[in-house]
């Protein structure tokens, strides 16, 4: 179950899966996870480096094949505490029960933009890849 909710600066998704907490937060801070499901339908993520502690950073290559050819998107970023951002990515996961209930937060991009579509494939990504898995 997909849930979300918006503000004209943030989009909010809560989801459900039947999976532990420990499991989600692999997919989220394994390179190899999450390469495998991050990124809006079409995409592949030839490059996924991360260092999830606060002072860490990432590196994301996402790429798309356009009509026009191939179209590669970086994404860079130091994972940091307490310090505001233009734009902030906060995932929240808890166990409920023997499934994980996960909040994804992403402050400074509208609910409408292409961003937050892209959210909601990823995380519909990332419950298929979980399947798949089990």
């Amino acid at each position: 179950m997909m849930d979300i909710r918006s503000s004209k600066d943030a989009v909010v998704i809560e989801h459900s899966f039947d999976a532990p907490v420990e499991l989600i937060w692999q997919m989220w801070t394994d390179p190899d996870h999450f390469r495998a499901w991050y990124g809006p339908e079409g995409a592949s993520i030839p490059t996924a480096k991360m260092d999830v502690r606060v002072g860490g950073s990432r590196l994301v290559c996402m790429e798309v094949q356009t009509p026009s050819g191939l179209m590669q998107m970086w994404f860079t970023g130091e994972y940091l505490e307490g310090h505001p951002t233009t734009t902030e990515v906060r995932v929240e996961l808890d166990a409920v029960g023997a499934g994980t209930r996960m909040i994804l937060t992403h402050t400074g991009i509208p609910e409408d933009s292409p961003g937050a579509a892209g959210w909601r494939m990823a995380i519909a990504k990332l419950t298929d890849y979980l399947k798949a898995r089990q």
